[in-house]
């Protein structure tokens, strides 16, 4: 590491900590709290050589979906709303924007969406 770093925090958040849909009080006010924390907690530990980001997925292509044609369809109709490209993203997209914060060492107190540019619906 150079210039005295000394490591790196990433958080990992949702979307829904800026789009909360209806129902979702709880979920998107803790997903904000994250957001909330990405600023002052990379001030706090600046003077120690740490940096902290933050990272925001989308909708990402996991089991949580399940599988089969009624998954399919399901992920089908969660795109629409992606803007492009029309998928929900990999889980190799998400681990290499988490790779980039660890490795860019001049990335500090960001929080960056990977979500294909959707903005989600109030439900």
């Amino acid at each position: 590491m150079v210039n005295g770093e000394r490591g790196a925090i990433v958080n990992i958040t949702s979307v829904a900590a800026f789009d909360g849909q209806i129902g979702q009080v709880a979920y998107s006010s803790s997903k904000g709290g994250i957001v909330g924390l990405c600023l002052p907690l990379a001030r706090d530990l600046a003077a120690s050589g740490i940096r902290v980001n933050t990272v925001a997925p989308g909708l990402i292509d996991t089991p949580i979906y399940g599988q089969g044609e009624a998954a399919d369809k399901f992920k089908e109709t969660l795109s629409k709303d992606v803007l492009f490209p029309k998928r929900l993203g990999f889980a190799t997209e998400l681990a290499s924007m988490v790779v980039e914060c660890l490795t860019n060492s001049y990335m500090n107190a960001e929080v960056i969406r990977v979500d294909g540019g959707i903005r989600m619906q109030p439900k």
